[in-house]
């Protein structure tokens, strides 16, 4: 029978989640209700040293934000929790034991010093040290290997500092075969005895990602491609417990905007663009998100779902129930993705001309809190003149300031160019046709005036190019008569009065 499929998003809460691991959560999630399967949060918490307060909310808002929420996680249990590691150390404890009664594990007590003095001693020699079958019975390393039963027992009763071992066999090759890059080897010869489990009682990342993913019955491991040396590891634990291996298959890594090495947060500090999906806060660092920045989570996740994917079509914009009708991960590619901030930027202009002018107006006051005393009626219209022009949410405000408030001052450049010796004449002769034009909608206002041009027989640019300063300050903005509409006549002739009386 086949095993239902279930996958799991691993993150450690130490700071905030990287737009990378945002990919990697948005893919497990894809492949999950591609095969209505289950997508798992965990929480990788077994290094205290390195937990961030705050961290496990944000990870949950981001995943939240984007449309992308678990299935089963803190909170959410689905019959396999404990989700946090930090609340799982007696299932280690056990597993850990287990290991080590079946000869697949080993103490050792080798202090700090001694393995840097060991290292010392192989660089001397052109050598690399690696702990293994090579040298981990040789007298110099103090294991279990090399002491009796009886004085393993002793130190570590004793209160000894000590680590676990995983006994890497030696001479085997190891076959491995990954979803995206298909079928690898690696002699064991070449691997270490990785630590699994700590005397403080807690278990490194190896051990404890291997049981939870067992006892969670996850059947697909979807992660980053840093975790791909780790696969040889990782299936020899697997073979070691005598359980059954799930599939794999690891993630290109995000590129940078050159596409030269892998994309960090001093990138988008760099450049100018935001590298995590929500603002994050400490006491250290504000580091900007992309939902405060002006984008919309269908934009981040459509953008995210191309970076080491690809349909295999020309179609680009995907809705989400579109992009898990099409997942495939068969179609993920080996190699990097290059992060591209003008192509998040062309998606995220997309999704906003697609978004309603009343989910864009509440993101607008959200922006700016003095417009929560206005008709919202009045913003939504504002907002369907202004949205095909914006990219991002902020620049709303910024394309539509001159609908809210009259301007304080006149581009020079504008000015000059619209300013003729006949110019105060004619608007003086133009707010006498507002003030007597049918203002029924922004056609009849301009039927009005433009009458009123032909009959005076002058360049329709002579009254429009300054009217269109005093309405807004520059020569910018939508069609000048939807202004005048929106704003009133009223409105309109104090400012074109304003206007004549700064020249």
């Amino acid at each position: 029978m086949k095993k239902p499929v279930r996958v799991r998003f691993a993150p450690s809460p130490t700071g905030p989640l990287h737009i990378g691991g945002v990919r990697t959560a948005l893919f497990n999630y894809l492949f999950a209700k591609k095969h209505n399967g289950k997508f798992i949060l965990r929480i990788e918490d077994t290094d205290q040293n390195r937990y961030v307060y705050g961290a496990e909310k944000y990870i949950i808002d981001a995943l939240n934000w984007c449309n992308i929420p678990f299935d089963e996680g803190p909170k959410k249990n689905g019959g396999y929790g404990p989700y946090r590691q930090s609340e799982r150390k007696n299932i280690y404890k056990k597993h850990i034991d287990v290991l080590i009664e079946k000869g697949k594990a080993y103490y050792a007590f080798d202090s700090a010093e001694d393995l840097d003095l060991e290292r010392k001693k192989h660089e001397e020699k052109g050598k690399t040290f690696i702990y293994n079958w090579h040298n981990r019975t040789k007298g110099r390393l103090v294991n279990s290997l090399v002491l009796s039963k009886e004085e393993t027992k002793k130190r570590i009763e004793s209160g000894a500092s000590y680590v676990v071992r995983f006994l890497m066999p030696e001479g085997q090759i190891i076959a491995l075969n990954d979803m995206v890059r298909g079928k690898m080897s690696i002699d064991s010869n070449n691997l270490d005895d990785k630590i699994l489990f700590k005397s403080d009682g807690m278990p490194t990342y190896h051990l404890a990602n291997i049981v939870d993913d067992h006892l969670m019955e996850i059947s697909h491991v979807i992660r980053g491609e840093e975790w791909l040396p780790s696969l040889a590891l990782h299936q020899m634990l697997y073979e070691a417990f005598g359980w059954d291996i799930p599939q794999f298959a690891h993630l290109p890594l995000i590129l940078k905007p050159t596409g030269k090495g892998k994309l960090s947060k001093r990138d988008g500090d760099k450049l100018g663009f935001p590298v995590f999906p929500l603002e994050w806060k400490d006491e250290n660092t504000i580091a900007q998100g992309y939902k405060e920045s002006g984008y919309l989570s269908d934009a981040v996740v459509n953008f995210l779902a191309f970076l080491g994917w690809n349909p295999g079509t020309e179609q680009e914009l995907f809705s989400l129930e579109e992009l898990i009708q099409s997942f495939d991960i068969n179609q993920v590619n080996k190699s990097g993705a290059r992060f591209d901030p003008e192509k998040i930027k062309w998606y995220n202009h997309h999704y906003i001309q697609q978004a309603t002018n009343a989910e864009l107006t509440e993101k607008l006051i959200a922006e700016k809190s003095e417009l929560a005393a206005l008709d919202t009626g009045y913003i939504e219209l504002v907002v369907g003149l202004i949205k095909e022009r914006a990219q991002l949410v902020p620049e709303l405000w910024q394309l539509g300031e001159y609908f809210f408030k009259a301007p304080n001052s006149y581009d020079e450049k504008s000015l000059k160019k619209a300013w003729k010796e006949d110019t105060e004449q004619l608007l003086s002769e133009l707010v006498v046709v507002l003030e007597n034009a049918n203002d029924q909608s922004a056609i009849t206002l301009k039927a009005s005036v433009s009458d009123w041009i032909k009959n005076k027989n002058v360049g329709f640019g002579k009254v429009m190019m300054p009217l269109r300063v005093a309405l807004v300050g520059s020569l910018q903005g939508v069609d000048v008569f939807d202004i005048v509409f929106c704003i009133g006549k009223e409105e309109s002739i104090r400012r074109i009065n304003t206007l004549i009386h700064h020249r």
